[in-house]
């Protein structure tokens, strides 16, 4: 079966349209604590570490451990009406947040709009490739890149100017009691619902259509979700390693792999300790330890990425091949790493305006918010085509080489951003900073996904996720938080600190910048060895 051509039909776009909705609201949602952190901070009584747990770490585990039972389901099941699903998942939850009066019930808050985003990539990513054909697909993930942007300078826009609105409004006591903070929750929840309506009514696309392949049909998608899900989760990945009858060397990596990863969480708890000591977080009436928790979730996800990969090797053997590609991992590495730059710094930005400038809650999220969307818009749709034409006379490397110009050139940037003298200034040099910045995620999502089946998109997108989730969400703000608290709450020597990875993000790109090629060509010859039928 020949791929479709390089036209784009109007369900491909009316698809493209309500996954960028998606997107967008899922970022919406998911980043409108960041300018509210300030209220938030000062009511719950908390420092920038414990805004770092609840911004990054408790939505990270969560998010990630679900996105990979999602993720196969997306691969198996009807993608419009599981991302329906989950949009009504997140959306109760956020509303959930504008109830919050104490840290507990706004972690419960965030751990469920985790679990309802988680399936919002690898549903969106697997759509928009079975409606766009290959030359297409780096405007396809610009729009999506769009999308992300739009909602972050939203969630700020829209989080900044409704708390300042309803605390003007409201003076005195306020109707349900709610805060500034607290109704701007219930705004950025209400528009999931009406998405949830037309996503229901949406048909499902052909699966593998735009490239010409035949996907069979998976007879039972949620039996594979649900065995995908216990194969990774602690206790019951030793049940199922049990089942598939694991060999003595597998046992021995996954409790080697354990053993090491709760050394590491240790080491590292007792190092963020002497770094910057916090007190205890109440659960109810437990206490934890902030810095236990955080890095138990880092721990918790880490070996839910080695287990990942041991079952896939079980039960998966071609998707466990394609996921092992050299340029694939490097690239999944890169991305991660960069991720942890990106929520490091756009986490705690609008507390720095803030701080540092003097700015009010109001005019950093209408200013910074709406930069940040306009700039995070113009950067992909620029990148995108771009991607595109160096992809046409480069295959796969030309892709790679956009992303690390920018990568490469972005953490000098950061420099010379954070360290303006004034408000003014500031926005000026982060103008091209954020353009910079923003054009590295179209032509890296492009060549990861080309270098898999289109089956085996959801569960790529979902393993991507996890690993960037974890770097990302996971380390970078709550590391931010931490070196902050440390420096008496300079948030701009903290926020360049989380920029001295980008060293190890340019080495792993040009390596796969070397490689790219083969992996690429070698791609249906290597998963039809291992067992695939194409």
């Amino acid at each position: 079966m020949k791929p479709a051509s390089d036209a784009v039909s109007r369900a491909g776009w009316r698809i493209l349209t309500l996954v960028c909705a998606a997107q967008a609201m899922s970022l919406l949602d998911r980043q409108i604590l960041s300018i509210l952190a300030g209220d938030i901070r000062r009511d719950l009584g908390i420092g920038d570490a414990e805004l770092g747990l609840l911004y990054g770490t408790v939505f990270a585990l969560f998010y990630a451990l679900f996105s990979l039972p999602l993720g196969r389901l997306a691969d198996g099941w009807i993608r419009t009406r599981l991302l329906a699903i989950c949009i009504a998942i997140w959306s109760l939850s956020t509303l959930m947040a504008a109830f919050a009066s104490g840290f507990a019930l706004l972690a419960l808050s965030r751990l469920g709009v985790g679990i309802g985003e988680a399936a919002a990539s690898p549903t969106g990513n697997s759509l928009i490739f079975d409606v766009f054909p290959r030359n297409r697909r780096g405007l396809a993930m610009a729009a999506l890149a769009i999308a992300v942007a739009l909602g972050l300078g939203l969630s700020m826009m829209l989080g900044g100017v409704a708390a300042d609105w309803w605390n003007h409004v409201f003076d005195g006591p306020a109707p349900l009691g709610l805060t500034g903070w607290q109704f701007a929750f219930v705004v950025a929840a209400l528009p999931g619902f009406l998405l949830v309506l037309l996503l229901l009514r949406e048909p499902e696309p052909g699966r593998g259509q735009s490239d010409g392949i035949v996907s069979r049909r998976d007879p039972a998608p949620f039996r594979a979700s649900l065995a995908l899900f216990a194969a990774v989760a602690p206790l019951t990945n030793m049940v199922m390693l049990h089942r598939r009858g694991a060999s003595a060397r597998t046992w021995a990596v996954n409790l080697g792999g354990l053993a090491l990863i709760v050394l590491a969480a240790s080491l590292l708890v007792l190092l963020s300790d002497r770094i910057s000591p916090r007190p205890p977080i109440a659960f109810g009436p437990i206490a934890i330890d902030p810095h236990v928790l955080q890095w138990c979730v880092v721990g918790f996800g880490a070996f839910v990425i080695l287990n990942l990969f041991q079952s896939l090797k079980l039960s998966d053997a071609p998707a466990y091949t394609a996921l092992r590609t050299p340029t694939l991992l490097l690239l999944m590495g890169a991305g991660a790493l960069q991720t942890a730059i990106n929520y490091g710094v756009m986490g705690f930005t609008p507390s720095f305006l803030m701080r540092t400038y003097g700015l009010s809650v109001r005019e950093t999220g209408l200013h910074f918010g709406l930069l940040s969307a306009a700039l995070g818009m113009v950067g992909p749709f620029i990148a995108g085509p771009l991607a595109d034409r160096a992809n046409r006379y480069l295959p796969g490397a030309g892709r790679i080489g956009l992303t690390l110009a920018a990568l490469t050139l972005s953490p000098l940037l950061a420099i010379w951003v954070y360290t303006a003298p004034e408000a003014g200034s500031f926005y000026g040099r982060f103008t091209l900073y954020s353009l910079v910045l923003t054009m590295w995620m179209p032509p890296l999502y492009a060549m990861m996904y080309d270098l898999v089946l289109p089956r085996m998109r959801g569960i790529t997108s979902s393993a991507f996720v996890m690993i960037s989730t974890l770097a990302g969400l996971g380390i970078g703000p709550y590391a931010v938080g931490m070196i902050s608290d440390a420096n008496g709450g300079q948030l701009g020597s903290a926020i360049l600190a989380i920029n001295l990875v980008a060293p190890v993000i340019v080495i792993l790109l040009v390596i796969a910048m070397l490689r790219v090629k083969r992996d690429e060509d070698s791609l249906v010859a290597r998963c039809r060895g291992a067992g695939e039928e194409i």
